[in-house]
């Protein structure tokens, strides 16, 4: 069975980052790490694409 997960306050906080500024969300959720830079990366070359991620990496959780 799937199991079920519950949006918090953070993870709404954290996706409003992620949309104002992508790298910030993904900050958020897990640091510094390879997740952080492939983000800062995908925001250079385009804005929606390091969005897109950055939220991906929240939800995913």
């Amino acid at each position: 069975m799937a199991q079920e997960q519950t949006v918090t306050g953070g993870d709404i906080l954290r996706i409003i980052a992620a949309i104002l500024l992508p790298p910030l969300g993904v900050f958020l959720q897990v640091g510094i790490g390879a997740q952080f830079w492939i983000n800062i990366i995908l925001t250079i070359l385009g804005y929606i694409p390091g969005i897109v991620h950055a939220v991906w990496i929240i939800a995913r959780r």
